[in-house]
């Protein structure tokens, strides 16, 4: 079992930038993928992006490419999301979430967190 918690969400203009992280409970976290998905308001959750156990790996929607990056300390068990640039269209709750990560790339997450709401102002 892996509990999450994210912090970093908030409000800001758009072109800013936040930082999101997100903080795992148990001893087996260096052993699952990481994975940023969002929702917006009357929408689908969506993926954003994930990052392999190692690190080395990282993958992103092409809606963000360029403008977030994920990367995780093991030492700390904590994953984050730098994103700048960001745009309204941006605004939604981000949740992280520990999962397996595919031979082609896809993130299939097996835990979540609660969860943290993102807000960007035109």
């Amino acid at each position: 079992q892996v509990q999450l918690v994210e912090s970093g969400g908030g409000l800001v203009q758009a072109g800013g930038s936040l930082r999101l992280s997100c903080v795992a409970s148990g001893r087996t976290f260096s052993s699952y993928a990481m994975g940023w998905l969002r929702q917006a308001p009357g929408k689908e959750r969506e993926f954003v992006s994930f990052i392999r156990w190692s690190g080395f790996s990282t993958y992103y929607a092409d809606s963000v490419k360029g403008r977030f990056t994920i990367s995780r300390d093991n030492a700390k068990n904590t994953v984050y999301l730098q994103m700048n640039s960001l745009k309204p269209e941006d605004t939604a709750v981000y949740y992280c979430a520990a999962g397996r990560g595919t031979y082609s790339g896809s993130f299939i997450p097996d835990y979540w967190g609660q969860g943290t709401q993102v807000t960007v102002s035109s």
